[in-house]
């Protein structure tokens, strides 16, 4: 491995593990500024398992998670936000009974700052913080995820697949530096599955944000990864460039013999 000042993330030879069950064994990477890094592996590989430390909704038995030089292993998922750390879901989370505006205003939470006087009469920073966050929602993350004509409606009433995008669109409010996605294409058509990856490419490039994404489309992620690292059973059993991946022994083993990485649909 490169030396850890290369790397905006760096995962330090975590494991996990409930009961018996070895969810994470050993697992070290690293995540360089800027890049699109996959992560792959069969059904029960421990992909999730990684964000979910990343996170800090699970806490590793041992290892350590360094984000831009600061130890965040045992941080609180709250403060781990607010150091621009953002999340999306292999299941839609969002309020059902709330517009989709307000859906993704949640997302800005962790950086407002008024208190509870300027709350009580709207005035001062709390109004001007309303009214930034509002130009920021409609003239970037609205306007880049082409939700303009859906911001006033419940997200109850959507579609599955414009459900996805506002829940990416709430984790883009939260300004990221580093956006952790979980299968963001799942359950997509193809035009669906298109446009989003158009959104993460667009993400990446014009916003500047490091995207660490978990796919089973691997024409996606072959497509689109600068970087690679595939989990089996918990471990890592592989990393590198795509052209790499795809012809790796180890790998298309664990895929079950499939001789051809690139535009197979596999297990998540």
């Amino acid at each position: 491995m490169t030396e850890q000042s290369e790397y905006q993330l760096s995962i330090e030879g975590l494991y996990l593990s409930f009961g018996g069950l070895q969810a994470l064994a050993g697992v070290s990477t690293g995540v360089r500024k800027g890049q699109i890094f996959s992560i792959i592996g069969p059904n029960g590989a421990g992909k999730t398992c990684l964000l979910n430390c990343i996170n800090s909704f699970y806490r590793p038995e041992k290892g350590r998670i360094v984000f831009q030089g600061q130890d965040i292993t045992y941080m609180k998922p709250h403060k781990i936000a607010s150091l621009g750390i953002a999340r999306t879901f292999q299941n839609v989370e969002l309020f059902a009974h709330m517009t989709v505006v307000d859906n993704i205003k949640l997302g800005r939470h962790t950086h407002l700052r008024s208190n509870f006087l300027s709350d009580g009469i709207y005035y001062g920073r709390t109004r001007k913080q309303e009214m930034a966050l509002r130009t920021d929602l409609e003239e970037n993350i609205i306007d880049l995820l082409e939700i303009e004509h859906i911001r006033k409606s419940e997200v109850r009433v959507l579609p599955y697949g414009l459900q996805k995008r506002v829940e990416l669109a709430r984790a883009l409010a939260m300004k990221p530096k580093i956006l952790l996605l979980d299968e963001p294409t799942t359950g997509m058509n193809l035009e669906e599955t298109e446009d989003m990856v158009r959104y993460i490419l667009d993400i990446n490039e014009e916003w500047g944000a490091t995207i660490v994404l978990i796919e089973h489309d691997m024409g996606v992620v072959m497509d689109i990864s600068d970087r690679i690292c595939v989990l089996d059973f918990g471990k890592k059993i592989a990393e590198g460039r795509p052209a790499e991946i795809r012809h790796n022994q180890s790998v298309i083993e664990a895929y079950l013999g499939k001789e051809d990485l690139s535009y197979s649909r596999l297990g998540a």
